[in-house]
């Protein structure tokens, strides 16, 4: 039996909790069907605020998987010895990537950022900010530099999605599949399989 793939998810006060929400959504149904994760949660202190004005409730009690608390260094994604895979910030505010580029561990959440740099793992950064000022920028490289992926909370539209929830799988999925996770939350580029079988069998008569 293969090891359970370990993924930290962090939450920031920048908006674009409705992102969070549909990946933790995804992951904790996974959980409790596949099992072939393991999620551990940690927050910014303004994440709880922020997710009350835009999903509406209480952070923790929406969500059903480990809650960590901002200066629970007993979480066991705190030190790379624990050898958790990947983490994913999202939304991350720039706030939270300046910390993470410098190198300040001064909450879990920035722990669990500079442990996934250290030990050369997967970190995957969703900032949700516009415009963009230099700092940002130049921040946003730093981590590019370290190996973080940047993925920017940007919705395609290629698929036609309808509405706003499979508007946050077009990024969602590709955070998943940063994270390493197969899944079919969205329809990808180029023909279907059954176009393309369509296509041979023209091919063939």
């Amino acid at each position: 039996m293969s090891r359970k793939k370990k993924i930290v998810v962090g939450i920031t006060g920048a908006s674009g909790a409705p992102y969070a929400r549909r990946l933790l959504s995804y992951l904790s149904a996974r959980v409790r069907g596949a099992g072939d994760v393991e999620v551990g949660v940690c927050l910014s202190a303004t994440a709880p605020e922020v997710w009350a004005l835009e999903c509406g409730g209480d952070l923790r009690e929406a969500i059903d998987l480990p809650v960590y608390g901002m200066r629970d260094y007993k979480a066991p994604f705190a030190s790379g010895s624990a050898g958790w895979d990947a983490m994913a910030i999202v939304p991350c505010s720039m706030g939270t990537c300046a910390r993470v580029a410098h190198g300040i561990s001064d909450t879990l959440l920035t722990r669990a950022a500079d442990v996934m740099i250290k030990e050369r793992r997967t970190l995957v950064v969703v900032p949700r900010e516009t415009p963009l000022s230099v700092i940002h920028l130049e921040n946003l490289t730093a981590l590019a530099r370290v190996g973080a992926t940047i993925l920017p909370a940007m919705p395609s539209f290629y698929g036609k999605p309808e509405g706003v929830d499979q508007l946050l799988d077009t990024v969602v999925g590709r955070v998943l599949d940063h994270l390493g996770l197969e899944h079919d939350l969205v329809k990808r580029w180029g023909p279907s399989e059954q176009e393309t079988s369509g296509v041979k069998k023209e091919g063939r008569s």
